[in-house]
């Protein structure tokens, strides 16, 4: 058998890479290695200006040369930070090299030792990853998510006046509205999303062990802490300033359970929606050339749903991982967070994958009011709580006399189907005021969901 060409192993790499494009600008080995390389340029650049232990600034040309390894970083940096590392067999030190190297192509050979100046791998490692997770969350994840919360939005304002016999423990349970039942759905995505744009992407920038020793060595008159929370923030992330060799990941483990707690709500709401589809609520729109079965022609299959609730599975998952294992490191540091980090871009591929499947299925189905109110209208028995309930607003209003109102609903309705006729009569035949009958004859199945349109102005508040 002739063997295949270079093959992705994962499906995130090949069948749906259409899918998850943006994340590998960020979440890649070349996007961390860029990140790596800005924060080498940025730390020499710091230095420079504040033209310690006897260097000068550069000049706005050199600068922006130097900036431009970031800006331009590109497939020949890639290439040449393979060949340092396999001389290296250390990720970080063949970053340094790249930057020395340019150094040296620029003539700035001057403040070539100024090159990762008093850092540990892990100073430039957490800062990568703070800007390159920040990145891919606040430029990929994020307009993903929002852009479903937004079409769940829509179908809420949309039929939010059509009214769904509701199921609890499967069972015909007091009418909702579509709308209302989306509405649920936004907030509680809206509320998390906002979770997540709050989290506090945190860099320390200390030394070895988090304690400034070789810095302080180099020059004890600096207020080194100071140093490193005017140049972590000068990144746009959050300073820590207590920490070992490594931060301490506690930010991750906060994002990673909120993105993991997104994919949950979402999960729900497949689950939610192929349900509807399969008791013929919503109806599935046909998409030109697509195939449902390869037998069976009349077949529309729910992919989308079926799809993201895998990929918001596996993405859980991962996620769940993350966040138990980033949290731990042996005494002032251990390597399994090196590997560990490097599947964040894995994790969040599976939910953005189910994000893009959730988005376009949402625009695949239609409201099925002729369903909604066949199954309304043959499930009158649900009236049985209206009923009861206002039997006993009559009781302590002193207007009726019925002992057990509950027990008289059960008794007449559970297990039973009841239909308009029935409870008609059985109303009539009541120990209640003639203001309350006429109240109750006027109800149906259709008529009784309560405020449920107007609780979807909520999602306004």
């Amino acid at each position: 058998m002739t063997p295949l060409p270079e093959q992705p192993i994962s499906p995130l790499d090949g069948r749906y890479r259409a899918s998850v494009t943006g994340l590998g600008e960020f979440l890649s080995e070349a996007g961390l290695n860029r990140a790596r390389v800005q924060v080498e340029v940025e730390w020499l650049l710091y230095l420079t200006d504040r033209e310690l232990f006897g260097s000068t600034r550069l000049t706005p040309e050199e600068a922006r040369s130097l900036r431009a390894l970031v800006t331009d970083f590109g497939q020949a940096e890639i290439d040449e930070l393979a060949s340092l590392e396999a001389t290296t067999r250390h990720d970080v030190k063949a970053v340094e090299y790249l930057v020395r190297n340019k150094l040296t192509a620029l003539g700035l050979t001057r403040v070539a030792e100024l090159t990762h100046f008093a850092c540990t791998s892990e100073d430039i490692n957490n800062l990568s990853y703070a800007l390159t997770i920040g990145s891919a969350i606040r430029e990929v994840w994020m307009p993903r998510a929002r852009a479903v919360a937004a079409s769940l939005r829509t179908l809420a304002f949309d039929h939010r006046d059509a009214p769904m016999l509701a199921h609890t423990h499967g069972q015909p349970a007091t009418p909702t509205t579509v709308g209302k039942e989306f509405a649920v759905f936004v907030h509680r995505l809206e509320r998390i999303l906002t979770q997540v744009e709050s989290t506090e992407y945190l860099g320390k920038f200390s030394g070895a062990t988090g304690t400034f020793a070789a810095h302080v060595a180099a020059d004890a008159t600096q207020d080194w802490p100071a140093v490193s929370r005017e140049f972590v923030t000068s990144l746009g992330l959050d300073w820590n300033p207590l920490t070992t060799q490594i931060e301490s990941h506690d930010w991750q483990a906060e994002l990673y359970n909120r993105v993991a707690h997104t994919n949950r709500v979402l999960h729900n709401l497949c689950t939610d929606i192929w349900t509807y589809i399969s008791m013929g609520y919503l109806t599935q729109i046909p998409q030109a050339g697509a195939t449902g079965s390869s037998t069976m022609p009349h077949k529309i299959n729910p992919i989308r749903f079926e799809n993201a609730e895998a990929n918001l599975e596996l993405s859980s998952a991962l996620l769940d991982s993350l966040a138990q294992t980033l949290v731990t490191s042996r005494l002032q540091r251990d390597l399994t967070d090196s590997t560990t980090q490097r599947n964040v871009g894995v994790a969040l591929g599976h939910s953005l994958l189910a994000l893009d499947n959730i988005h376009r299925g949402l625009g695949e189905f239609s409201v099925n009011t002729a369903a909604l109110d066949a199954d309304l209208d043959g499930n009158w028995e649900i009236l049985g709580e209206a009923i009861q309930t206002v039997i006993r607003a009559e009781i302590t209003a002193g207007r009726s006399s019925i002992a057990d109102p509950y027990a008289m609903l059960k008794e007449l309705t559970r297990g039973h189907r009841v239909g308009q006729v029935e409870l008609v009569e059985f109303i009539d035949g009541l120990d209640i005021s003639a203001e309350a009958k006429a109240r109750l004859r006027t109800l149906t199945p259709a008529g009784y969901a309560g405020l449920a349109s107007q609780l979807v102005d909520f999602l306004e508040a």
